[in-house]
Parts: structure tokens; sequence; C-alpha cells
């Protein structure tokens, strides 16, 4: 049975039951803790990370709590975070050391994302039978993707998650059309719904962008450089951007670039080859500074099928760098304004997605038009807009 450990500042503490922060006179007096499976590669791991940062400054005490504290953005919790680790081999398995996490800790809210994550923490609260408000955060489309899921289970799956956000206290989307599809989904109108935007754009960004880069289409830039960040997964679609850029590259000297691990990678690199692309497609993997290739790229692709509220989109923009995206569901129409700050296609259309990028690299948008618009993600605001979400939700009635 997994049993929960203490990290970072906490880390001379046996138990998780330890409170380690005393409120100080500016924070908001409240206890909260953030859920999250590992902290692998995923996007919205990273943004419970960031918000966790941005938080942890405003309230009396925040804990980040995991089921196994693991991978790469572990490095980017904010020094004196205190990290509990519950030592669990999968999510469900650390249902019971949450339990006893919330009923030692009693924290004022539990924050989770993603949905097995979201599930266990529903449950978890309602076990340890403690006052804690529980608020499910959702990064994509949920709708869509149990309309979508092929797997005999779907049906059981989409019912365990109506039923995981009719028993949330409170429910956090991150782009509009993310709050549209829970409500399609489960029939909670929109007003039980808060739309929060993700602190993508932080102070740190513009530094980052900074840093050098090494790869070999920068070294010695001969040609235009298209740049894709995400995971290597068929629901990012890459292979519509690889076929694509195989008509790019018949009418115009280019270079594409993607960022990020995953399972897609041989099937990737074997459709390389045989579009004979080997010399102009580079995949190196996961990088933790996808800003400093957005400072020096020249144009930025998303052909995802589905999206929560595309994170790396929104930072391309905010370091100038123009963009076409798929106008999937949801987050590229909203980050986009409807087509204003970039081309927006049909998902998985290889011909129009290589027009437009064609189009984007021949007559690309003033670069300080896009870095404008990025002021409603930038991470002051949005932590200023969570910390009166969670003062509302634990002042509130208990239901």
């Amino acid at each position: 049975m997994p049993e929960a450990s203490v990290l970072g500042d906490a880390s001379r503490l046996a138990s998780a039951g330890v409170a380690t922060r005393e409120a100080q006179p500016h924070r908001e007096p409240l206890h909260l803790a953030f859920f999250v499976a590992d902290l692998l590669g995923g996007g919205a791991e990273r943004m419970m990370v960031a918000l966790a940062n941005g938080l942890s400054d405003r309230v009396a005490r925040l804990d980040l709590v995991v089921a196994r504290a693991e991978g790469p953005y572990l490095d980017e919790v904010a020094e004196g975070m205190r990290v509990v680790d519950l030592g669990g081999s999968t999510t469900a398995s650390v249902l019971p050391a949450l339990t006893r996490y919330l009923r030692a800790n009693r924290p004022d809210a539990l924050m989770s994302t993603l949905s097995h994550a979201n599930l266990i923490a529903v449950i978890a609260t309602r076990l340890a039978r403690v006052p804690t408000r529980v608020v499910v955060r959702e990064a994509s489309t949920p709708g869509v993707e149990a309309i979508n899921w092929a797997h005999p289970k779907a049906a059981i799956a989409r019912l365990m998650m109506n039923r995981t956000y009719r028993m949330a206290d409170g429910i956090v989307a991150v782009s509009a059309g993310v709050a549209e599809s829970i409500s399609e989904m489960t029939g909670l109108s929109l007003e039980r719904i808060a739309t929060l935007y993700n602190p993508v754009v932080t102070p740190e960004l513009s530094r980052l962008a900074g840093e050098s880069v090494d790869h070999r289409f920068f070294v010695a830039k001969r040609a235009p450089v298209i740049l894709s960040v995400g995971n290597l997964r068929e629901v990012k679609d890459h292979e519509t951007l690889i076929r694509a850029f195989r008509l790019v590259v018949d009418e115009l000297d280019a270079r594409l670039l993607i960022l990020g691990e995953g399972p897609e990678r041989q099937r990737l690199e074997r459709l390389v080859t045989e579009l004979g692309l080997d010399e102009l497609v580079d995949m190196p993997g996961f990088d933790k500074n996808p800003f400093a290739y957005m400072a020096k790229a020249d144009l930025y692709a998303l052909t995802s099928r589905r999206e929560g509220l595309p994170g790396a989109l929104v930072q391309a923009l905010a370091c100038g760098l123009p963009a076409v995206a798929t106008n999937c569901r949801s987050g590229p129409l909203e980050v986009l304004e409807g087509g204003k700050l970039g081309e927006l296609v049909p998902v998985g259309d290889v011909a129009a997605l290589g027009a437009a990028m064609l189009r984007t690299l021949r007559d690309p948008p003033d670069r300080r038009l896009l870095t404008a618009h990025s002021a409603k993600y930038e991470s002051a605001k949005v932590i200023d807009d969570y910390v009166a979400f969670f003062r509302g939700l634990v002042l509130a009635p208990q239901a």
C-alpha cells in the first residue's frame, strides 16, 4: 500500500501530516492542495506546476500532491514548495494514501487535473469525510473524447466522468470551448463551470526565449523553420503536418522541427523517410525550453485533432511567432481569435494546411500584433483569477 512521503522543504519530516508553512500577512488564508499523477512531459502537468508556483506565494499553504513524484517538471517546482509523494504505481493505487493525506491535512480545497486523477480526487475526498472542497480541472474536450472512444467500455467511462463532474464542488475549464463540451456531456449549466485560462505567459518566458539554440537548422540557417511542439501522439496528428510539409518544400525550401516525445515516434520517422524528408525534418525529442526555438523559428504549426487550451500556441504568439492551426475543438479558434491572428484549417486537411503554411511563410503578419494579444494569458492575471475562484469556493456554503 503506497505511503505518502514529503519532498522539498519538508524532506526532514517523516509523514505528510506535518504542516510546514505559516500564513503570512499578505497571503490569503487558504490551504490548497493540487493532485496530479506525475510530473512527466504532459502539458496539463506542467500547467499544474505553473499554477502551484504562482499560487504558493498568494496563499497560506499549498501542497503539490503527486501519485508518483517523477518526471522533468519536478525540477520546475518552486523552491520551498511542499511536494507530497504518494508513492503509487498507478493513479488508482494511491486512493488510500490520498484519503489519508486529506484526513491528516484537511486542505480547504483539492484541485486535480485529467480524468483518472479527477475521479480519484473526488472519491478520496468523499472517503476522507473532510470539509475539503474538491475541484476538477479539465484540460481538454471531454465530450469529443467520449464520442470518439472506440473501446467497448466507453459508455461506462463516460458515465464515470459525468458522475465525477456532478460530485465535484467546483469545475474548471481551461477555455470556453472546453466549458461548452463539459456542459454538453453532463447537462450541467455553464454557470457551474469556471473558465480559467492557463498561466502560459510567464515573466521567465522572455528570458528563456533569449537563450541560444545549437540545433543545425538554426546554427547556419539557410531556410525558414516551421516549428511544432507537442507529444508524439495520434491526437496531435503530426502525420498531417509532415505530409503538408512535403507540399511546402515542393515550392519553398524550408525545414520542419518537431519537439516532443511519444509512442508515434517510429511511425512518424518511417513516414519522414518514405517522403524523402530525412534531411529536412528533425524530431530531437522533448526540450524543457521550447521558447528559445519559438523566438528563432519562422512559423508555428498546430495540427491537433482536439485541444483544450493549446499553451504552446499561446506561447508561440507571445514570442512573436506566426502560426497556423487546425480548427479543432477547442482552443485554436479562441487563441487565434477566429483566424485574425493566424490561419485556421480543417482537421486532417493536408492540402489546406500546406497552402496555409506557404501563405504565412511568404507573407507573415506583424509580430508585434501577435505579442500584443497575449495579456489575458499572463501568469499574474491568471493567478489573480484563481485566487478569486478559490476564495469564493471556500467561503461559499457547503452543499
